[in-house]
């Protein structure tokens, strides 16, 4: 709040000042007062306008600082009415009751979406355990029977069980604290577990993948898991026609002949990504050129990456050209005090 607001604000009452003070200044000259006394009593007038001006100036000021100050320093801003500072004038507590009630509703429409979610999550999470049961009975049955018609059953299941973790995993990407177990990860191993459950669509689709992990790292192994299945899936939806290969590597990242971290690096050699349209990869359903023309994509996958990456303290990027293939960078920080083989 500055001067010139607070007296555009007040400027009627200034009207109505100044329309008295000439109503009196005129009454007076008319019943013969002197010009010399109505000016010293319009001179008082105005000094005690101006002393009342700078008073409640000052006073607005500090309220609404302060105000300003409590709004700075909270973080759930709806709460504001619960926090404002008392003020003496009526039509500011008048403000402060609608304020808190208003936030009051908001807080009540909060509680009840926040229940519709959770409500929701939960069914989600029930009904993907409840699919996994059906999912794993297909894989068996063509892991048992083998012939080309269920190596391309089995393809296909290894597709809706994706989907499926798809579900999961973002109906619990909110909360990745609640199901969060830091360990030593082989990720050599992890790598081979994954490639080893897509293996059938793999082979249906004539891609060669090469595992070079020999670095541990600590962190969860699951989420881990599902992080490099939809980097591979990926991989696998954008290959190239023939001769289309996935390298799956690890790389020490070291400074001043210490190692501070480890690189897990999957490239491969699709059809690439546009220069204008790499930064956006890991935005939400955001599909690209490649999405439209290739087989159906939803824009999720490299998106939960992006997120459960950034919840597990590690840095994801990527680096593509187009037709020259993609090469997607995992950077895990390494526990000097964990990991002490690794100096």
């Amino acid at each position: 709040m500055n001067v010139i607001s607070f007296l555009k604000d007040r400027i009627m009452l200034y009207v109505l000042h100044l329309v008295c003070m000439m109503a009196l200044g005129g009454f007076l000259l008319a019943t013969g007062y002197h010009r010399d006394a109505c000016l010293l009593i319009w001179i008082c007038w105005l000094l005690i306008l101006l002393a009342w001006t700078v008073y409640e100036y000052r006073k607005r000021k500090q309220y609404f600082s302060r105000m300003e100050a409590v709004l700075a320093q909270i973080d759930q801003r709806w709460l504001l009415g619960e926090l404002m500072p008392f003020s003496e004038r009526l039509e500011d507590r008048l403000y402060r009751e609608m304020i808190r009630r208003s936030n009051g509703a908001v807080i009540e429409r909060i509680h009840a979406a926040e229940e519709t979610r959770d409500a929701y999550r939960e069914y989600i999470e029930s009904w993907v355990h409840e699919i996994k049961a059906p999912i794993t009975s297909v894989a068996l049955m063509c892991e048992n029977h083998r012939s080309e018609v269920t190596r391309n059953i089995s393809a296909e299941n290894s597709k809706i069980e994706n989907y499926v973790d798809m579900a999961l995993y973002y109906a619990r990407s909110d909360e990745v604290y609640k199901d969060y177990l830091i360990q030593e990860t082989d990720l050599g191993a992890v790598a081979a577990e994954v490639v080893g459950r897509s293996k059938y669509y793999f082979i249906q689709n004539a891609v060669q993948v090469e595992i070079d992990c020999k670095d541990a790292v600590c962190t969860d192994r699951k989420w881990i898991a599902f992080i490099l299945n939809q980097i591979l899936q990926n991989s696998l939806k954008y290959r190239r026609e023939t001769g289309a290969w996935i390298r799956i590597y690890t790389e020490r990242i070291c400074i001043e002949k210490r190692t501070r971290g480890v690189r897990l690096v999957i490239e491969d050699n699709g059809i690439g990504i546009r220069a204008e349209e790499l930064p956006r990869i890991f935005d939400k359903n955001f599909t690209g050129t490649n999405g439209r023309s290739h087989e159906r994509s939803t824009g999720m996958g490299l998106y939960l990456c992006g997120k459960l990456c950034a919840k597990l303290g590690i840095g994801i990027r990527a680096e593509s050209e187009e037709h020259a293939g993609t090469k997607v960078m995992l950077k895990f920080p390494v526990s000097m005090y964990l990991l002490p083989e690794m100096n």
